[in-house]
């Protein structure tokens, strides 16, 4: 492509993405399309010849865009949000230009040294201890990976990477029943075995019961097994619920366990003064995940990393081959050893330009609105008698549910299944649900980018609407 015919079709570009951003609204928020819609629109083979890019984005805009959930919509309550912004955008755009390998120091310096420092600034501004060091990662699927391979080495002194697992490593990993699914899967990936995966009840409010853990630990002990590591996590997928850190971080000091804390949604709420609490024992802790490309407005993807003894995360995941010898080893943060991945993209740069435009107060001010919002939200659902909170709202996450009253718990769960279903069917609003204590659950996460209290108010009266129209 010449410079000229990209320069053109750049500028038509960004001049979609400009209206996409100020009429995203006008969408449905959830695609309406039938599975495999879009894939029968699509030539089972490619083009022989090259096609103009005149051509590709007008299918893009007629085939691809029905297609598109659109999670930067405000009216977008659904999962967890995956939030964009305009400075994130551009400097994605940059990145891409500048299509740089950031696996070492020497591959691009400037990659490296402001990981390092925008890291920093995170762990100052969320109340870390000093101790800890940072590093981006794909996903806290993968930061949590990371942190269970890192605590099964320190667990056999290093000898698993060696010789693989023997018949007597009964090492055990401990979550609450509410923790994300990727803990699970992150066991068996590394190496752990499902078996060896033990979930925690939890209590009242949805946080693990530590109680539960110090039993459970101490039960695994005396049947000759390990405790390895336990996951807190801070805002549960369920409710966002926080799990009790100081005293789950005592009772793994206590045995010599490592202290992995999954805060991927909420860990950006720690940047707010008035929330430290949720991180009250951080002494205890070996690692912690949160996501900037959930709650702080960085696209996809962006997880940081902290961890207080880098050097162990280091020795789990290095290897020197030949051809990633240099001469500033030992100077330099060279962060393919802090992971996964050799191959590592320039994801420090998206985030430095969203933290510098919007500042520090500037970030607090829209978290701090989205939490406002959810508890009116949460308010707003008290006061009517057909609805009921299911769980404390101590975030943004409003869990609960449609319950007229007079139904049985089958019918209660049924006609809720619907209403979610008629709601995402009307395009305006995007839930998804979750189960507790047996009991199907409405979530409204109030986390998108743009979202107003006007958006939640519209949304509540849109659900007490559809709730009204189905049939008893």
């Amino acid at each position: 492509m010449k410079s000229d015919e990209f320069r053109k079709t750049g500028y038509e570009i960004v001049d979609w993405i400009s209206d996409y951003m100020d009429n995203v609204e006008d969408y449905p928020v959830k695609s309406q399309v039938a599975p495999g819609e879009i894939y029968s629109k699509l030539p089972a083979m490619p083009p022989l010849r090259g096609e103009s890019m005149d051509t590709i984005l007008k299918d893009f805009k007629k085939i691809l865009i029905p297609g598109i959930t659109h999670w930067q919509s405000p009216n977008f309550f659904a999962y967890f949000p995956a939030n964009t912004s305009g400075p994130s955008i551009l400097a994605e755009m940059l990145t891409s230009a500048l299509g740089t390998q950031c696996m070492i120091w020497e591959t691009t310096p400037a990659a490296a040294e402001l990981e390092e420092r925008v890291l920093n600034w995170l762990r100052d501004i969320t109340g870390l201890p000093k101790q800890f060091e940072g590093v981006i990662q794909d996903t806290a699927s993968g930061a949590t990976l990371a942190a269970l391979i890192t605590a099964r080495e320190k667990a056999c002194g290093f000898e698993i990477n060696e010789k693989g697992f023997r018949e007597d490593n009964k090492l055990r990993v401990y979550c609450s029943k509410q923790a994300h699914s990727s803990v699970e899967k992150d066991v068996k990936i590394a190496g752990f075995g499902r078996e060896n995966l033990v979930k925690i009840d939890v209590d009242a409010n949805y946080a693990m019961d530590s109680n539960a853990l110090l039993n459970a630990i101490e039960k695994d002990i005396s049947d000759g097994k390990t405790p390895c590591c336990v996951v807190a996590t801070i805002g549960t997928t369920g409710t966002t619920a926080i799990d009790p850190l100081k005293e789950t971080g005592e009772i793994c000091n206590r045995f010599g366990i490592w202290l992995h804390v999954d805060a991927a949604l909420a860990g950006t709420a720690l940047i707010l003064p008035e929330f430290s609490w949720m991180i009250e024992g951080k002494e205890y802790i070996d690692s912690l995940v949160f996501n900037p490309h959930k709650w702080m407005f960085t696209n996809f993807d962006c997880s940081v990393y902290f961890v207080r003894d880098s050097e162990t995360l280091i020795k789990t995941f290095e290897i020197l081959p030949e051809y990633l010898k240099t001469r500033t080893k030992g100077e330099v943060n060279d962060y393919r050893d802090w992971g996964i991945p050799l191959g590592r993209r320039f994801r420090a740069l998206k985030l430095w330009f969203v933290i510098r435009f919007y500042g520090l107060e500037g970030l607090r001010d829209k978290i701090r609105g989205h939490i406002t919002y959810a508890g009116e939200l949460a308010e707003m659902i008290k006061k009517d008698r057909s609805f009921e909170l299911l769980a404390p709202v101590p975030l943004n996450t409003v869990a609960f549910r449609f319950n007229p009253g007079g139904l049985s718990e089958k019918k209660v769960n049924s006609i809720n299944e619907q209403l979610n279903h008629q709601l995402n069917d009307t395009g305006k609003i995007y839930l998804t649900h979750t189960s507790l204590d047996g009991r199907y659950t409405l979530r409204m996460v109030v986390g998108q980018t743009n979202v107003t209290i006007d958006h939640v108010r519209n949304a509540w009266s849109l659900i007490k609407e559809k709730s009204a129209e189905i049939k008893l």
